[in-house]
């Protein structure tokens, strides 16, 4: 059977909204980690038969088929193509699924996977407002949908009300979402002060370390902020942070790790995506793991660390209710609370982290997952090498 491998994987620091990358085109951002990939690799950008990378909002500075842009920014071969993928926030990580699969298939044998956002200059959502206003449409993608309508009647569909619905169903309170924020911005500190992101990160300028993590942060901190939405327990402290970034990888297939003597990191054991209801929106990973353990044919106990994006705490506490994973095996280095979450790079930079960590660990295989909108969650597995 054909194997995908991850040869390779980089990111940048993750500038916090208004921080240091906040005046950095996005393409620019992905040309920094494309350089700095091809540079690592050591291998020939011309052999690259596709740029696969994720997006959100891809409006301004971030349309026009990004992915193809940051590769030419990069000043990399022109005949090497790109596409731009959006399954909301686990874009890159779809973008990496794309990858291996075109190698898997025996279709390609050097894909490189990526994503990229700048959520400084666009905000979340701004595009399909920047759309839909100028034509006179309700704002919104579902409103309007008759079929939607008929299906989930007139519910709200945003992701504070799905975190909300998460923490009403799973009994998780607002002090166990608290503690659980302030262990990631903890986690996230240590893992900065004794340099576990020095490897997988290159300095864009003078941003030469992850902007998010709060070293002064406390409960007392986070108890005296409001709620998103009035009557609710989601406030800031416990939701991901806006963010700057990018990342990306090398995926080759065994042909091209011999023919251009490339040194493989990991193998993609598994990949999958499910998805569940796009109301509660957040809870996708609890199917979604099921799905691949039963899959695999493996259980949580087999898998030394996992990576599952902390759109909000209760996504998090909510999964480690329903599969019993040991809390710490699970973002051993902080997450999104304190790491911040730049949408269309994040599933590649938690790759990326994966990776890293499991060399430092000496770990065997790592699970990455994620909520998306829509009510999807993507599944990956690797295994070092």
């Amino acid at each position: 059977m054909p194997e995908a491998y991850i040869v390779d994987a980089v990111r940048t620091p993750v500038g916090r909204r208004g921080g240091g990358l906040s005046a950095v085109h996005p393409a620019d951002l992905g040309a920094h980690v494309l350089k700095a990939l091809v540079a690592r690799s050591g291998v020939d950008p011309a052999a690259v038969e596709d740029v696969v990378f994720g997006c959100l909002d891809t409006v301004g500075p971030q349309a026009g088929d990004i992915a193809r842009t940051a590769w030419l920014a990069a000043g990399l071969p022109e005949e090497v193509p790109g596409v731009t993928v959006d399954r909301q926030c686990g874009s890159s990580q779809q973008a990496v699924h794309f990858a291996a699969q075109g190698v898997l298939s025996g279709t390609q044998d050097l894909v490189v996977a990526g994503g990229t956002q700048n959520m400084s200059m666009i905000p979340i959502a701004f595009a399909s407002r920047q759309a839909a206003e100028p034509l006179g449409l309700t704002e919104g993608p579902y409103a309007g949908s008759e079929g939607w309508r008929a299906r989930y009647g007139d519910a709200p569909v945003n992701q504070f009300h799905g975190a909300q619905l998460i923490a009403a169903k799973w009994g998780i309170g607002r002090r166990e979402m608290e503690e659980f924020a302030l262990r990631s911005h903890r986690r996230a500190v240590r893992a900065i002060d004794e340099g576990r992101f020095e490897r997988e990160t290159v300095a864009y300028g003078d941003v030469r370390s992850d902007e998010g993590p709060r070293r002064d942060t406390t409960l007392e901190k986070m108890a005296g902020l409001r709620p998103v939405v009035e009557g609710g327990t989601i406030t800031a402290a416990v939701s991901s942070q806006v963010s700057d970034g990018a990342a990306a990888m090398l995926i080759a297939s065994e042909r091209a790790v011999r023919e251009h003597g490339l040194t493989p990191r990991a193998r993609i054991h598994h990949l999958s995506v499910r998805g569940e209801d796009p109301i509660r929106m957040l809870s996708a990973p609890i199917p979604a793991t099921a799905y691949a353990l039963k899959k695999t044919g493996m259980s949580l106990a087999a898998i030394d660390l996992v990576e599952i994006n902390e759109a909000f705490a209760p996504v998090v506490l909510a999964w480690l209710k329903e599969t019993g994973a040991d809390p710490e095996r699970v973002n051993v280095n902080g997450g999104a609370i304190a790491l911040g979450h730049p949408l269309g790079a994040t599933g590649v930079k938690l790759m990326t982290t994966l990776l890293h960590e499991l060399e430092r660990t000496g770990g065997r295989y790592g699970l990455q997952t994620m909520c998306e909108g829509g009510g999807q969650a993507n599944v990956t597995i690797i295994e070092r090498l």
